[in-house]
């Protein structure tokens, strides 16, 4: 999970924990691509707003490092043009803020396939 917010981080966390799935977070771009480079995780939720590194730009390099990389976009409202760029970029999916915890769950399962 990567969220430049710590509650969103810690409310996403808690869901997918309490769902079964092991946790990793990163509070920007940055630290994500360094944190994907060691511990490959099966899937990434990404936010696209965030200081140091955006989350379009940690896409890029993380799909450089790994083309198969499985990224779920986290998005508000009015950012549909980066969640674009971020499927072109190689993003399978996104989910829009306020979350509604299915359908993170939904995405989350869909992606992992």
């Amino acid at each position: 999970m990567v969220d430049d917010a710590d509650f969103m981080r810690m409310r996403l966390s808690r869901l997918l924990g309490e769902n079964g799935y092991e946790i990793l977070e990163a509070e920007n771009g940055s630290v994500a691509v360094r944190k994907y480079q060691e511990f490959k995780p099966d899937v990434v939720l990404m936010d696209i707003t965030m200081p140091i590194m955006d989350g379009l730009t940690a896409v890029k390099e993380i799909k450089k490092l790994d083309p198969t990389a499985r990224i779920i976009m986290c998005t508000a409202l009015g950012q549909q043009t980066m969640v674009i760029e971020a499927i072109k970029a190689g993003a399978r999916d996104f989910v829009v803020k306020p979350f509604q915890p299915e359908k993170v769950l939904n995405a989350v399962k869909k992606v992992l396939g």
